[in-house]
């Protein structure tokens, strides 16, 4: 386990490039063998769209790389965080720092945003897509990946995770999105039983159903167990009852149309069905 952390603290940036694109790769291809869905959709064209988000969102990283090594810096000079508390086995600090680095540094901030009226309207540009695959774990605004990077950096810093442990848990956090977001048939009973535990394809895809109450749950990123704990999860009786979007932005000029993706947040608020946000 040792091994593990000295792995992932050395990591190299072409080394994390191949484990994001190899993942992105298979589930691209899976996707065309076991769909869920056959969506009539131009392949491409979505992917382009979501990738573009990427490439923005890799400038925005460059940033926040800065900003989360400073606070891996701050509890190594400091002995702060809570997994410096007690000398912990390495199997242990891995689970628990990942776990916890999940809880802060995904779900919470999922969950506020789909809470706070002005992070929902930077949120939204991930519900747009009426064609959940693989790629659209990609698509966020450029806005809501600085929330995301501020609230990673607090969780470095609650947790106290090394440099190492940091570089692990956003690996797993890539593979995870693809995962969760791939448009892949998994048996239902294995998928299930995960699902109690981590966040699979079935789980996460009702979080994409147009509406409420579907909308708000199943919030999770790596672990599930959070969404059970709190009581945030929802389900559908068959998965061919979902409808993916967001009904305020079903149109696709609007959901399929970058210059107007980037300035979503910006327009005028339109309230889902079922909102708890007034207009």
């Amino acid at each position: 386990m040792q091994e593990l952390i000295q792995y992932f603290t050395n990591i190299s940036d072409e080394a994390r490039a191949a484990f994001l694109i190899s993942g992105l790769a298979f589930f691209f291809l899976l996707e065309f063998g076991i769909p869920l869905f056959k969506m009539e959709y131009n392949k491409t064209k979505h992917a382009f769209i979501n990738i573009t988000f990427t490439v923005i969102t890799l400038i925005v990283n460059l940033f926040g790389a800065a900003l989360i090594l400073a606070a891996v810096k701050y509890n190594e000079s400091n002995g702060t965080g809570l997994l410096n508390l007690a000398t912990l086995p390495p199997w242990l600090y891995i689970l628990l720092g990942l776990i916890l680095m999940d809880l802060i540094g995904a779900w919470l901030i999922h969950w506020i945003q789909h809470k706070v009226k002005w992070l929902w309207k930077f949120h939204i540009i991930h519900h747009t897509d009426p064609n959940v695959d693989v790629t659209s774990g990609l698509r966020h605004h450029p806005g809501e990946n600085i929330f995301r990077l501020l609230f990673t950096s607090l969780a470095v810093l609650v947790t106290g995770a090394s440099f190492g442990l940091v570089m692990m848990y956003q690996t797993i956090s890539a593979f995870f999105a693809h995962f969760s977001h791939a448009n892949i048939q998994m048996p239902l009973a294995i998928d299930k039983a995960f699902s109690y535990i981590f966040v699979t394809p079935n789980f996460h895809k009702v979080h994409h159903h147009y509406i409420q109450p579907h909308t708000d749950s199943n919030y999770g990123n790596i672990f599930s167990i959070w969404d059970h704990l709190l009581r945030t999860t929802t389900s559908v009786n068959k998965m061919d009852e979902i409808t993916y979007g967001i009904d305020t932005h079903m149109a696709p000029e609007e959901n399929s149309n970058i210059k107007n993706l980037l300035m979503i947040p910006f327009q005028k608020y339109r309230a889902p069905v079922g909102s708890k946000f007034s207009d």
